[in-house]
């Protein structure tokens, strides 16, 4: 299959959701779909580069401030930028201040790369993140406007059923599984106009579901582990990416991860 050749770069920038978060390798890095995208457009592309800046955690301020600069100067051809929601699931949160970086984001990357993508999130059902969807879908509504506006592609997760699916996501709630990601490397390279390998919306097979008390059990380790921590770094303004550097912060030819 030939590809699109202008595709000849890739750089992703965001949090968690682009860094790969939880798609463990076995070196315990993460792999996450941005690296599953340009493995597959390096395998028909010769000296396919990539980079990626994101780190977890991050709110659109950080994004703008540490990455969007370093990604506009590699002047990739292709950039996704995927921000804002760790914004949203703030206890305070100043969506004008949040459409107004989103907006200077966009604004600098469209005009550095031949295509940007950006995208609305994946959503899924649960009381934590039930308070917050009202935000997720003004910025969501915000990411369609802006994409219009500066010739950015969207690609549209959090209308699907499939990655709303429980299994799709790790124990934590918060990120994906490896399914989840490679399903979401899918997604992008159909909305690049590529030939797709299967239908990333196809839903799981039919499962039975755990009883009630070990429904409970689950809850509350989950309570324990990570929603306790992590309501924990909200309330204080810590971030579960402070200190951290980005994986892949140079567009470099492209190397697969050890197995």
């Amino acid at each position: 299959m030939e590809i699109n050749a202008k595709y000849t770069s890739f750089c992703a920038v965001g949090d968690s959701f682009t860094e790969g978060m939880s798609d463990l390798l076995p070196d315990g890095s993460y792999r996450g779909w941005a690296d599953l995208l340009a493995g597959r457009m390096a395998a028909h592309t010769p000296g396919f580069r990539y980079a990626n800046l994101a780190v977890r955690g991050k709110l659109i301020g950080q994004i703008v401030d540490e990455q969007v600069e370093a990604a506009a100067a590699m002047k990739p051809d292709l950039i996704t930028l995927v921000g804002g929601l760790n914004d949203t699931l703030r206890p305070k949160c100043d969506m004008g201040r949040v459409r107004g970086l989103l907006e200077e984001a966009v604004e600098r990357l469209a005009p550095a790369c031949e295509q940007l993508v950006l995208m609305r999130s994946p959503g899924r059902t649960g009381p934590v993140l039930e308070r917050f969807r009202p935000r997720m879908e003004e910025l969501f509504s915000y990411v369609d406007e802006l994409a219009e506006r500066h010739g950015a592609l969207v690609v549209d997760l959090y209308g699907s059923a499939a990655l709303s699916d429980q299994r799709m996501w790790d124990v934590d709630r918060l990120h994906l599984t490896g399914e989840g990601h490679r399903r979401v490397a899918e997604a992008v390279w159909q909305t690049l106009g590529l030939e797709a390998e299967d239908d990333w919306q196809t839903p799981l097979p039919p499962a039975l579901l755990p009883g009630w008390a070990a429904r409970r059990a689950s809850d509350l380790r989950f309570a324990r582990r990570h929603l306790g921590p992590w309501i924990g770094r909200r309330l204080t303004g810590r971030s579960s990416g402070d200190g951290l550097p980005a994986k892949r912060p140079e567009l470099l030819p492209y190397e697969p991860p050890l197995a």
